[in-house]
């Protein structure tokens, strides 16, 4: 029995020379079969592979060397801002040698072309045609002078991939490109230089200088734009990347001085607790505390979130995040590869490196793709020598290079990592985190949407949302003064709100003697030599403090809003009314109509009582309500409704939601992307704000039909013109595929399916 392989470690390569699916393919399959390697994914568009292997049976030199033995080139991949340079730069190298060589191609071809006029038009113009093009221009030798630079100089990028991938048993699109120009171009120089050699040994006499040139120049044009159309899809990375700060003006006491000094270091060497100043219209360089000070943080560019953040001392800052007005002292709390951005960084790079289960089939499609096409092209060429017309052999030689040249991998290849790229890119510029494909391709069938009340739908923190004085004898805020000096002795979290709501009001709190608790029902206290209940009816009901029927249906329709209504008398007199609730989220509502909008059902779990829980949901607008439903109970009302057959997304804040959040079918961590936030969901939403939701889900949507329009058309073109290149249509309609034709429809093929999915990149 194999043992099993444990993946302990991950390794991302940055792998250079693919050139379509079968590559991918190719290089997963060497991969996965070395001793140590759990599971091994490669990213066409991305030209990264990630390895998760256990470094104690393997090391990753090892892994490259087997990346390099098939004849591509493997380095481990770095992701600091001088490696994004390097790659660029690298990238940039790439494309000039590129437009070199397709510009050289351009040329010769366009003086080809134009030398085999004459043999190019209807007999018609024949005449004309040998008039308008000089002698020396058309000769055969000048032909096969112009010719052998774009087949062999041009072209010899093919050369050297079809080589290193049959020098390794396998085949690529570079085999196919290679086989097709090589058949045309030798097929020609050996008419010129003996003709009546072969000629008398039955070859027609028959120049394919134009077929070749051309094929290789529509193809170059084809890379050229396909590589521009790429390093577009990695814009969103990028944008992540350029958002860091490069330096940090960093507090440090002055040696053998009192002074402090303030010196700027690059952003690499701020350690963590040391003191930073950050000014107006600065980034912050790393995440921290605010410790003194006070300023607008613009957080758009990580939570998607448009309106400036209040923050003050004692208020958390993320780095790369920019100081609209104040300026302000900062601790750094996390530095390096532990910031959120870097995290988020680490986090998108992965999900565009992971495969939806739709990009396995096409794999295993792509992996005999290559053989299959060339088996084909040979076939349909014996056939057609053999039963073809005269001369049959040109006939068949056509038919052949049609073939090899119209089979295109490369749109297979793209067709699903690049609209993944661009999908997960466009969700991190919203502030959505996309941990992976399969959660991007499953998010788009959801039918269900359970969100946790407390702070999903609601802020998380209870707050004083009504006071009522029953008496001329006080005013509101003496007696909200009185009730939070009461409640400052107390743990409550409802009396939490009431005292946070005074300091914020800025009253004075006299102090409290004789405080007595009452559970169930309430406190007893004396506060500036009055004696005051604060609680509920029952308590004023014990003491015997009467209380006007009007006054008791005020509690409860305010009960009935989901509230806490909290009764006061003082000096046994009724005083005043307060109600404490955890206040619905203003952008709530909304999101909820936006979910029910597309089609979902939106489902509120809480552990509240019912009453109070259908209160809330009936403001924003939620219909099924799931209530006094403990926290540990919450995995369980998940699995119900999976049970019911609905495919369901779990929204919560990542802690104490996590086993939901685990057992739905998409988790949504919500709140402000915390490590553990991050961990729990399939999905986080920086922002906090629910609206992230239907985005995501919109955005999920987009991508997926994006990949669907791009398989369809990969398939679509292949299924159809490859049997048209092959000649089905010819006993028919006398209708034969021109070379030429079949590589600018292969070159176009790669193209649209890339273009088609930049498209993404306006989704909003």
């Amino acid at each position: 029995m194999k043992e099993a392989k444990t993946a302990t470690d991950r390794l991302e390569l940055k792998i250079s020379g693919m050139s379509c699916a079968s590559c991918v393919a190719r290089i997963e399959k060497v991969l996965a079969r070395q001793e140590g390697v759990a599971s091994a994914r490669v990213n066409l568009a991305a030209e990264k592979g990630y390895v998760d292997y256990d470094q104690g049976r393997i090391t990753p030199e090892e892994l490259m060397a087997a990346v390099d033995s098939l004849g591509f080139t493997a380095a481990p991949a770095e992701q600091d801002s001088a490696a994004v340079d390097r790659e660029r730069q690298e990238r940039e190298q790439a494309l000039r040698r590129l437009k070199l060589d397709f510009s050289l191609a351009a040329v010769l071809t366009t003086l080809v072309l134009y030398g085999s006029l004459p043999e190019m038009v209807p007999m018609a113009w024949h005449d004309w045609a040998v008039g308008v093009v000089p002698a020396w221009l058309g000769n055969p030798y000048t032909l096969l002078l112009i010719t052998t630079p774009v087949q062999f100089f041009s072209g010899w990028r093919f050369y050297r991939g079809a080589w290193a991938s049959l020098s390794h048993g396998t085949s690529d699109m570079n085999v196919l490109v290679a086989m097709g120009t090589s058949s045309a171009w030798f097929y020609s120089a050996a008419m010129t230089v003996a003709p009546d050699f072969l000629t008398g040994l039955g070859f027609p006499y028959q120049l394919y200088y134009d077929v070749a040139t051309v094929i290789t120049t529509l193809i170059l044009l084809g890379r050229l734009l396909e590589a521009r159309a790429k390093g577009k899809t990695s814009e969103a990375m990028r944008k992540l990347m350029g958002l860091k700060a490069k330096t940090a003006r960093v507090v440090r006491p002055a040696e053998q001085a009192e002074a402090e000094t303030i010196v700027d270091i690059p952003i690499e060497e701020v350690q963590v607790g040391e003191i930073i100043l950050v000014r107006p219209g600065e980034k912050i360089p790393v995440d921290g505390e605010i410790i003194e000070g006070r300023s607008s943080i613009d957080e758009s560019m990580l939570t998607g979130e448009s309106l400036p953040v209040s923050k003050e001392s004692g208020d958390q800052v993320i780095g790369a995040t920019i100081n609209k007005s104040g300026g302000f002292k900062m601790r750094a709390t996390k530095v390096g590869k532990d910031t959120m951005l870097a995290q988020i960084i680490r986090l998108v790079e992965a999900a565009q490196g992971s495969k939806a289960p739709v990009q396995k089939l096409v794999d295993r499609i792509a992996a005999w793709f290559v053989p299959a096409v060339i088996i084909t092209a040979t076939v349909s060429a014996l056939f057609w020598w053999a039963y073809g017309p005269e001369p049959s052999l040109i006939f068949a030689l056509t038919v052949f290079i049609a073939v090899l040249i119209i089979a295109c991998p490369c749109a297979l290849g793209l067709a699903t990592p690049t609209a993944i790229m661009v999908g997960t890119g466009k969700g991190a510029e919203n502030g959505i985190l996309i941990k992976g494909a399969e959660s991007l391709e499953l998010a788009h069938k959801l039918d269900t949407v359970v969100l946790d009340k407390t702070g999903t739908i609601t802020a998380g923190t209870p707050a004083v949302t009504d006071i009522f004085t029953l008496t001329g004898m006080l005013d509101e805020n003496q007696l909200l003064a009185l009730v939070a000096a009461v409640e400052q002795a107390s743990e409550h979290p409802l009396g939490e709100a009431i005292v946070r709501e005074a300091v914020e009001r800025d009253l004075e709190l006299a102090p409290v003697s004789d405080f007595t608790a009452v559970p169930g029902h309430g406190l007893q206290a004396a506060v500036a030599g009055r004696r005051l209940l604060v609680g509920n009816a029952r308590l004023l009901a014990r003491e015997g403090v009467a209380l006007e029927e009007r006054w008791q249906k005020q509690a409860q329709e305010l009960a009935a809003q989901g509230k806490t209504p909290i009764l006061v008398a003082v000096d046994d007199q009724p005083a005043g009314l307060l109600a404490v609730a955890d206040p619905v989220k203003e952008s709530s509502a909304a999101a909820i109509a936006a979910m029910r909008k597309l089609g979902l059902t939106v489902v509120m779990l809480t552990g509240d009582a019912r009453h109070t829980a259908e209160a809330i949901a009936a403001k924003v607008g939620i219909d099924r309500v799931m209530a006094e439903v403990l926290p540990e109970d919450k995995e369980s009302a998940v699995k119900d409704l999976q049970h019911e057959g609905r495919l369901v997304a779990m929204v919560g804040d990542g802690i104490n939601d996590a086993p939901a959040l685990a057992r739905a079918d998409v988790g949504i961590a919500i709140g402000t992307g915390t490590d553990v936030a991050m961990e729990a969901g399939d999905v986080t939403l920086i922002s906090g704000d629910l609206n992230g939701v239907p985005t995501a889900i919109r955005l999920s949507r987009a991508t997926m039909r994006m990949i669907r329009q791009n398989l369809f058309w990969a398939f679509f073109y292949n299924i159809v013109l490859i049997p048209v290149a092959a000649g089905v249509l010819y006993p028919f309609w006398g209708i034969i595929l021109n070379p030429m034709l079949a590589a600018a429809a292969m070159a176009f093929s790669s193209i649209s399916v890339v273009l088609n999915t930049l498209r993404l990149r306006w989704f909003h």
